[in-house]
């Protein structure tokens, strides 16, 4: 008979308890962690302000142009009559931009902003003051304001130049877009001497500043600076198809508004002329195509004491016979003023809408018709409407 050793039962190993343990605990932890059991609990007491240090240079060039020119930013009100589509009439608001001139109370804004207008209200400088509108220029979008009461306090802008105006300078623009008062937006001068249609009277405007900075409704009127705080240009149109700032904006060069605004204080004419004068019958007379115009302005009068007669240029003689034929002596036919085709003496007006008296242009004529046709250009000095000038350039 075998004999055998007494039966000792074998030991389990404790691994798969302390897994199942550790599983558990991982479990809990994870849900008690997602119900925010061991997330602090806020505080009621502030935190403690983490310190900045200086500003960047270029933020305090920003700051410090603000506080010291926003003073001079005007906000104006309009409000004007207006025809309705039933025969009517209805009141409308208007609302724009403009910046004081000089210390009599002289504000500047754009001719569009005050066109029409029956009350101008302008505040400025926290103060608010009725105007009225001593003169504008349309062909430059320019008007100025004299404001009524007491005006001492105004501090007008240190005037700048637009002739050294580089692309990529800074280009700081204060205004009150729709209707949000002093507002800065700040941007670049993108590109200069640009040429564009006004949307009232479809003149265009030669010469104007385009800039980056955010111009919407409401800026109009309003300065244009530079990083300095001086007047560069006066912020005159958008290109915009929703109607809002596409980052393309307009302004009048401060150059020019320092030419026109004097102009218009001392009541004198801003319309830049020639000195030419035109045949109602005949404004236009058809070219040969081979001169690579169709057609140009016929000048029959060329007026003594203005630009165009101490240039040289030569009038038509249209004459009548008794027997009712034309006889014709030839002269010049314009047919583009600064590289701007002038097709008739209709357009003459337009070509030379954002011009100003003094300017010197460049007449592109056609002499020599009808045997033996050239082109000629001509450089004439322009005057202003009633004013002549004893020589051109």
């Amino acid at each position: 008979m075998n004999a055998y050793p007494p039966f000792a039962p074998r030991r389990q190993s404790p691994l798969p308890l302390l897994m199942a343990g550790a599983a558990f605990v991982l479990a809990s932890y994870l849900l008690l962690d997602r119900g925010g059991w061991f997330t602090p609990p806020p505080s009621a007491e502030p935190r403690a302000v983490a310190p900045r240090g200086d500003l960047a240079a270029l933020e305090q060039t920003f700051v410090e142009v603000f506080e010291r020119c926003s003073p001079s930013v005007a906000h104006i009100n309009t409000s004007s009559l207006v025809r309705t589509r039933y025969g009517g009439v209805a009141q409308t608001q208007g609302s724009g931009s403009g910046f004081v001139w000089d210390k009599s109370g002289i504000v500047v804004t754009n001719h569009h902003v005050v066109a029409n207008a029956r009350e101008v209200q302008v505040t400025v400088a926290g103060k608010n003051f009725r105007a009225d509108v001593l003169a504008s220029s349309p062909n430059h979008d320019l008007a100025v304001l004299r404001l009524r009461g007491k005006v001492d306090t105004l501090q007008p802008l240190a005037l700048g130049t637009s002739a050294d105006l580089k692309v990529g300078q800074t280009a700081i623009a204060i205004g009150n877009p729709f209707g949000f008062d002093q507002t800065m937006t700040t941007g670049i001068v993108s590109a200069l001497n640009r040429t564009i249609e006004t949307n009232e009277n479809q003149n265009l405007m030669h010469g104007l500043i385009q800039v980056d900075a955010a111009i919407n409704p409401g800026n109009s009127g309003g300065p244009l600076l530079d990083s300095a705080g001086r007047l560069i240009g006066v912020t005159t149109a958008i290109y915009s198809p929703s109607g809002a700032s596409a980052g393309i904006g307009f302004a009048v060069p401060v150059d020019t508004v320092n030419a026109i605004v004097p102009r218009l204080l001392g009541g004198k004419s801003t319309t830049a002329i020639l000195g030419v004068k035109g045949a109602y019958d005949y404004p236009a007379y058809r070219l040969d195509p081979d001169l690579g115009f169709a057609s140009g302005a016929i000048v029959t009068e060329v007026q003594d004491g203005y630009g165009a007669a101490a240039a040289g240029l030569r009038p038509f003689r249209i004459k009548p016979t008794p027997r009712g034929e034309v006889v014709e002596q030839y002269g010049d036919v314009i047919v583009a003023i600064d590289d701007k085709p002038v097709r008739s003496f209709d357009e003459l007006p337009r070509a030379l809408s954002s011009r100003k008296p003094g300017d010197v242009v460049r007449v592109l004529a056609v002499r020599g018709l009808p045997d033996r046709p050239e082109t000629v250009e001509l450089r004439v000095q322009l005057s202003a409407q009633g004013e002549g000038v004893r020589s051109g350039t």
